[in-house]
């Protein structure tokens, strides 16, 4: 660093490189974690996060490069300086092209799991409706069943009753 506490271009040129490295591995952890869970969102938010706030820093340091290189005195390390800024800048894009996907995939699959509750949740909703007919129905069943049989023993009461009656008039009818 120079006495002004600012980074010359070669220093911010190796801190955008180490940065780049970190959201590399970072990117290829965040993916690891999202194929290897069966949910994939849940994976982890915060690493997507501290990655994006990379990516942030990172175009931040090539913007910081675009102004510097223009300042170089010899063309040919001008036209150089121009090259490396405009690779390690199409490397930004590229990672923060690969977080976005990340995120919609993540944005997705969220959506996903939420019609899914509520389509279980409807479907839970039907079945226990379903459930409820069908018990209805069998107690209406047993319902009909135990009238059958009252009005069955009704009827047996009523023969034995008359068959009585039958009996006493004819002993009656003796007498």
């Amino acid at each position: 660093m120079n006495g002004g506490g600012a980074m010359t271009l070669s220093e911010q040129h190796q801190s955008a490189k180490k940065l780049l490295l970190k959201i590399r591995d970072s990117l290829e952890r965040l993916e690891r974690l999202e194929s290897s869970t069966s949910t994939g969102a849940a994976a982890s938010p915060e690493l997507g996060f501290e990655i994006k706030k990379d990516i942030s820093q990172l175009h931040s340091l090539c913007i910081d490069m675009d102004r510097l290189w223009r300042s170089v005195a010899v063309k040919s390390q001008r036209d150089l300086w121009k090259r490396k800024v405009e690779q390690i800048a199409e490397e930004a894009d590229s990672l923060k092209d690969s977080l976005d996907k990340y995120f919609s995939r993540n944005q997705r699959r969220m959506q996903e799991a939420k019609e899914r509750a509520e389509l279980l949740g409807r479907a839970n909703g039907e079945s226990s409706h379903v459930l409820r007919i069908f018990d209805d129905e069998a107690q209406a069943f047993q319902s009909a069943r135990n009238s059958s049989k009252m009005l069955e023993e009704a009827y047996s009461s009523g023969v034995a009753i008359l068959s009585k009656f039958a009996e006493q008039r004819e002993s009656m009818k003796v007498t």
